[in-house]
């Protein structure tokens, strides 16, 4: 048995009255060979989760499964891998199983060695290294109590862990109160709500517990505990003898949570000075190890020892687990009156003690700077470099709160709002803590109010102009004007300038105007000794891709065989954002899945964000529709959660390109106005391009092409796309397809012999093809247009622009059919319908079979928009929607978000072989009448 695991009481009766039934499900659920199961478990406060994580621990060991546990402390939730500690400092002697990458970072994460702080992704498949080896001697069951109390960086290695355990001898367990928040993200994890306790399971409790009780004394409790065990347990040991035999009136009852905590200050209070002391220090070390105990014992300026724990033991309010050498809680609760009922001097007196026996110097840091009153330079800059440390693994809360500290700590007004400033940059960059941000540097300029010129505040108060209700124009202003004044020197190698320097890039693409380019090339051309290759290429391929040089892409494809191997999250997306328009974003899949991952698991939010736009744009692409509108809808959840709500756009179009593509031109209208009407009070030109381009598809989806022609020459007309308008090369086709169409042949021919002249076909394969077939629509011979269309289909990869391809696959049907070439027209045609129809293009594939029948070819039923039967959701949403309910109204009868109502409609549409909702009705009604034919 695992020694470590904290068993029953004796007889093993009292301690789970009632949950028997609880018990052995979730034990047969964890312990077994092939487990491989995750459960979070949850419940209010004094429901008995600890009770229950011990036991289904102690059935576990017995069953021969070793036992890791840890659980989060409150007063540690700002110390980095805390809880992580606990629970693998017991397999430290496999540490030197692992290759010695994963074996630094997990050592150096535990504060076992000194070395460069890892990344999150790196540690936590250490991590799970770790466990696997340890499942060579038998099962493994990881136990982690209070996830609300857990820090940020354990909770994201338990969470990767968690996720990551499907069929092998691992499994993992944890618990929370029910309602409270955490760090720990639960979505897509079973989880179970450990209920009260019924009345008579509470009854069976207090007469094992108090056997000598009154029947009325013992209904009144029980009515007053509601099934909470804690309440059952504790509520009769505040009644005196007399009381609880009801020969004496019971006292008034009080809220629960308010006599709760009242009981716990009253066992604690009357605890004698040292002891009280050393549950202090305990609280505040978070790991309750009995050497840090002993040797902040010393420390005391009274007459402590270790051994003055023996009342509290005696008290039941903490145990000693021998095996461990670690002082447990019974409840957190205690730990809570603990500290409620210390003055400000005990704790920093606590914090003084750790401070100096400890050995971790973030661990060290922290305690100091809890622990002193007076401004201290030297504190302040022992917190400031802590910060660093676990900003470069990662953690920006812990960060942020060490800078905050740092700040308060300051004896210069200048560094304090130099911290400061820093500390709200990091909120507003990476975590999502926009509204913190912005009282952070409002402190901060009152400190130093030349602090408004420095980069670090520039940079977070352009993230909440953008957030809140602020225009580009005057974000580009302030940011360029910090950077234009700054004491920087334009050094490359200063990261602030940079940043700063990456942010201005993105401020001059979202405002779409050539005269914001020129701040920003004139700062990039001053940096010394030279810029930052990936700023040098971004600079080209994404702000004015049509004129980048050969080399520029060179460099980016070098740049991007470095990516698959990057765990900087924020280069990665900064890689992202410069192989958009050279159509890269397919080499950049895996480390972009990355990031997102990280932000599900509690990383940066800025720049899960930024991994989502990249993989929504290429699974368009690349033909992945459902999974675009299922990312975009993420994209908007995220942006809502965490303030973020000026990356909004970027989601809204991905929606509605998929809408427009797929034949549903009202909701791509409707999402292509919102964009409209947020972009143009805001100044985001670049907004507005993406929404014409919604606009320009959707038109050519219902086959005017007029309208199409005005969308699209209104992002750049005919000719070489407008300068610092990369989103003009994305409608190429669409311009010079309804150019033609609407007879404007000599503006389609002008533009095509403008970006040929440019190069524009280097810059992708996609491009290229393209441009091959607008090159070959605006041809006057046909056997010239024929030459044209071949060579750009046979093109090497055009298999990955799937929707592309079928496009220029039907233009090239159209021709060879006008060409009299039928026989072959049939072969492309029907290749491109195919297509149409595998991605649900229902007015691409409608064209596609009017051509082929006008080439004399019969398109059966079968061969096309073959109807699939609807999942019974997918029936229910589309007789809601038939029935002329919008999709909020129909979201709110289902209890459903609008988002899955629309993704299940995109689904419904081509089932139903219709590419508009006015059509809904007369479907269903064919549909039913099909069904009661067969």
């Amino acid at each position: 048995m695992d020694t470590s695991v904290v068993p029953p009481r004796a007889g093993g009766v009292d301690h789970l009255v009632g949950r028997d039934a609880e018990l052995a499900r979730i034990v047969d659920l964890l312990v077994n060979e092939d487990a491989g199961s995750a459960l979070l478990l949850s419940g209010e406060a004094g429901v008995g989760k600890t009770e229950f994580l011990n036991a289904v621990a102690y059935a576990a060991s017995e069953a021969g499964t070793r036992v890791l546990r840890a659980a989060g402390v409150q007063f540690e939730a700002d110390v980095s891998y805390s809880a992580l500690n606990q629970a693998l400092l017991p397999l430290a002697h496999l540490f030197s199983d692992l290759d010695s990458t994963h074996r630094e970072a997990i050592q150096v994460a535990l504060g076992l060695r000194v070395g460069t702080p890892p990344e999150r992704l790196l540690l936590s498949n250490a991590a799970l290294a770790v466990l696997q080896a340890a499942v060579a001697k038998s099962p493994v069951l990881l136990v982690v109590d209070d996830l609300q109390w857990v820090d940020r960086a354990s909770a994201a290695v338990f969470g990767f862990i968690a996720r990551r355990l499907t069929g092998g001898p691992i499994s993992f367990l944890g618990a929370s109160r029910t309602g409270a928040g955490s760090f720990f993200e639960r979505s897509g994890l079973p989880q179970f709500e450990l209920p009260p306790l019924d009345k008579d399971a509470s009854t069976r409790l207090v007469d094992v517990r108090f056997p000598g009780m009154a029947p009325t004394v013992r209904r009144r409790l029980v009515e007053t505990a509601q099934g909470n065990p804690l309440a059952l347990l504790e509520l009769p040991s505040a009644l005196r003898a007399g009381q609880r035999v009801a020969r004496e009136a019971l006292p008034h009852v009080l809220p629960l949570s308010q006599r709760l905590q009242s009981l716990f200050l009253s066992r604690v209070q009357d605890l004698p000075p040292g002891t009280q002391y050393l549950l202090l220090v305990a609280t505040l070390d978070g790991t309750g190890d009995l050497s840090t105990l002993h040797a902040a014992a010393r420390e005391a300026s009274g007459d402590v020892d270790i051994e003055d724990l023996a009342p509290a033991e005696r008290d039941q309010l903490v145990c000693l687990d021998t095996s461990s050498r670690r002082l447990l809680f019974r409840h957190p609760l205690i730990s809570s009156a603990v500290v409620e009922l210390s003055t400000s001097s005990q704790r920093r007196a606590a914090h003084r003690a750790l401070s100096r026996v400890l050995s971790d110097p973030e661990r060290r840091a922290w305690h100091l700077g809890e622990a002193t009153l007076d401004p201290d330079e030297q504190v302040a800059a022992q917190l400031e470099q802590h910060a660093r440390r676990v900003l470069n693994r990662g953690d920006a809360v812990a960060a942020i709160a060490a800078l905050t500290r740092a700040a308060d700590l300051s004896p210069v007004d200048a560094d304090r709002a130099r911290r400061l400033t820093e500390a709200a940059y990091i909120g507003a960059d990476a975590t999502g803590s926009l509204r913190n941000a912005s009282e952070l540097l409002e402190d901060a300029r009152r400190a130093d109010p030349y602090q408004r010129k420095s980069l670090h505040f520039a940079a977070a108060a352009v993230q909440l102009l953008l957030n809140g209700d602020g225009d580009v124009r005057t974000a580009h202003r302030l940011l360029a004007g910090a950077i234009s004044e700054g004491r920087h020197g334009y050094d490359a190698t200063n990261v602030a300038l940079t940043d700063a320097l990456h942010l201005l890039l993105l401020l001059c693409f979202y405002g779409g105007d050539p005269e914001m380019w020129e701040p920003f090339h004139a700062a990039v051309n001053q940096l010394r000794p030279e810029p930052p290759p990936l700023l040098a290429v971004a600079a080209q391929t994404f702000g004015d891709p049509a004129r980048a040089e050969a080399a520029t892409v060179g460099q980016l494809d070098r740049i991007l065989a470095t990516a698959v191997d990057e765990t900087d999250s924020a280069r990665i997306v900064r890689i992202g954002t410069a192989s958009i328009y050279p159509d890269r974003l397919s080499a950049l899949r895996e480390p972009s899945w990355r990031v997102v991952r990280q932000g599900r698991d509690g990383g940066p939010v800025r720049r899960h964000l930024g991994g989502l736009m990249h993989l929504c744009l290429d699974s368009y692409h690349s033909g992945r529709w459902d999974e675009t509108a299922q990312l975009a809808d993420e994209g908007l959840q995220l942006c809502e959660e965490s303030g973020y709500s000026f990356f909004a756009w970027y989601f809204l179009y991905n929606n509605a390109i998929v809408a427009a593509s797929r034949g549903d031109t009202d909701t791509a209208q409707a999402l292509a106005d919102q964009m409209t009407d947020w972009a143009t009070p805001r100044g985001v030109r670049s907004a507005l391009h993406y929404a014409r381009h919604v606009q320009a598809v959707a038109s050519i989806s219902d086959g005017d092409f007029e309208r199409a022609y005005r969308h699209a020459s209104a992002v750049s007309p005919p000719g070489l796309p407008a300068p610092y308008t990369p989103h003009a090369l994305w409608l190429i086709f669409d311009l010079v397809e309804s150019a033609v169409r609407s007879n404007r042949r000599a503006e389609a021919v002008d533009h095509v012999r403008s970006l040929h002249e440019a190069h524009v076909e280097a810059l992708s394969p996609r491009l290229a093809l393209l441009l091959g077939g607008c090159a070959a629509l605006t041809a006057e011979e046909d056997d010239a247009a024929l030459r044209l269309f071949e060579k750009s289909l046979s093109a090497p990869g055009v298999d990955r622009w799937p929707f592309d391809r079928a496009r220029v696959q039907l233009a090239h049907g159209e021709r060879l059919r006008r060409a009299r070439e039928t026989t072959a027209s049939r072969d492309i045609l029907m290749s491109g319908l195919q297509m149409f129809e595998q991605l649900g293009a229902r007015a691409w594939a409608e064209r596609s079979v009017k051509e082929l029948r006008a080439a004399g070819w019969s398109v059966s039923r079968k061969d096309h928009h073959q109807k699939h039967e609807l999942t019974p959701q997918e029936w229910e949403i589309a007789q809601l929607a038939a029935s002329g309910l919008t999709n909020k109204q129909i979201a709110e009868q289902l209890f459903i978000s609008h988002r899955t109502v629309g993704a299940h409609l995109y689904q419904v549409y081509p089932k139903l072989g219709i590419s508009a909702r006015a059509a809904l009705r007369d479907a269903l009604t064919a549909l039913e009448a099909s069904a009661l034919g067969d």
